[in-house]
């Protein structure tokens, strides 16, 4: 194994996942604020499943988001 070239593409990863996550939690909170399902004043419990299914890898990362 490629230890640069892992580090490199792992982190390739890494910000794709949090730049992604980033815009759909954003999305998905103003759209909830919009239709009134959320006050904007609360904090959500957020929860992210990492899975790699060739290596067998399933674990939960779990966390809370104040929106005030």
């Amino acid at each position: 194994m490629d230890e640069e070239v892992f580090n490199m593409t792992l982190r390739k990863f890494l910000k794709n996942v949090g730049i992604t996550s980033q815009r759909e939690i954003e999305g998905a909170v103003r759209a909830a604020i919009e239709s009134g399902k959320l006050s904007g004043e609360e904090s959500i419990e957020a929860k992210v499943t990492l899975s790699i299914e060739s290596l067998g890898l399933s674990t939960d990362v779990n966390g809370k988001i104040d929106l005030k």
